[in-house]
């Protein structure tokens, strides 16, 4: 029997593998196209904790000064896209309403959250969120 390599799917649940979704937004190879894929891949920095990606997404405008990685929640289990409102590769602004899961101490919880993106100078950033 052949060693049959498994590629790793995507934290954020597009259904593609890592290499294929998040990690090339994250290593910086490509650019966000859409406020949706920058959403997406901002949840997989968060799974990750790669806080340098995740300050680099921030709008500086909102930006924190700084995150520490170990502040970061150690247990998401999945992310739904639940509407977008605009945040197209022709648009400059968007929303994306999306319900994050994760467990503390072994209990489930959400987050829900309408984001709001801003695309400057052909780069998506996060703006603010506000929760349900």
């Amino acid at each position: 029997m052949k060693n049959v390599k498994t590629t790793p799917a995507c934290p954020c649940q597009s259904g593609l593998s890592y290499k294929q979704c998040c990690r090339r937004f994250i290593e910086g190879t490509h650019t966000a196209e859409t406020a949706e894929q920058l959403m997406r891949s901002r949840y997989s920095a968060y799974v990750k904790k790669d806080t340098d990606y995740l300050l680099l997404t921030w709008h500086p405008d909102y930006r924190p000064v700084s995150l520490n990685s170990e502040d970061l929640l150690n247990h998401w289990i999945g992310l739904k896209i639940k509407h977008t409102h605009q945040g197209t590769i022709n648009d400059s602004i968007g929303k994306v309403h999306f319900i994050a899961r994760f467990k503390i101490n072994g209990k489930a919880h959400k987050l829900e959250e309408n984001s709001s993106f801003e695309k400057t100078k052909g780069h998506w950033f996060y703006l603010t969120g506000k929760e349900f």
